[in-house]
């Protein structure tokens, strides 16, 4: 295997999922020692988090490797860490949907309190979704094209 120098598409693909890691470290920092983790619907949240921000490192790897993997990869840690967000953007629209008859333990503000981090938590998703979903494309635009293409054999010198 020989590596070649990256281009701007796998440095944006790699630049946005350490944004989406680097985050999200900032946003969870302290919740795996509180009451939070051991929660019947925060639990569960808590958990896809850190597999999802685990797959985040992964597709950092990867992107310089085999870029459409961790295209995909980033695309599957963003559905991870979304939920998580959506109940520290949300949380009392977040439980009536998902979890009826939760309760909290402590007052919670009703409708949409603003949490900076989670916002910009977020939009860094929404930077990665674009990035993976253009790299995918990309390829498969690649792969489509090259397929219609005659070999070069068939051109004349």
């Amino acid at each position: 295997m020989r590596l070649t120098k990256p281009d701007i598409q796998q440095v944006c693909q790699a630049g946005s999922c350490l944004l989406c890691v680097l985050l999200d470290l900032r946003i969870t920092r302290g919740l795996g020692e509180s009451e939070f983790s051991g929660g019947w619907l925060t639990g569960p949240l808590l958990s896809m988090d850190n597999i999802g921000t685990a797959l985040f490192i992964l597709a950092i790897v990867l992107t310089f490797v085999v870029p459409r993997v961790a295209a995909a990869t980033g695309l599957a840690s963003t559905l991870l860490c979304l939920p998580l967000y959506l109940f520290f953007i949300a949380p009392v629209p977040f439980a009536q949907i998902f979890a009826a008859g939760h309760e909290f333990k402590g007052y919670v503000a009703p409708g949409f309190p603003w949490h900076t981090w989670p916002v910009a938590g977020v939009l860094a998703f929404t930077l990665t979704v674009y990035v993976c979903v253009r790299r995918i494309a990309a390829t498969s635009r690649k792969n489509i094209n090259s397929k219609d293409m005659p070999p070069k054999s068939a051109f004349p010198h």
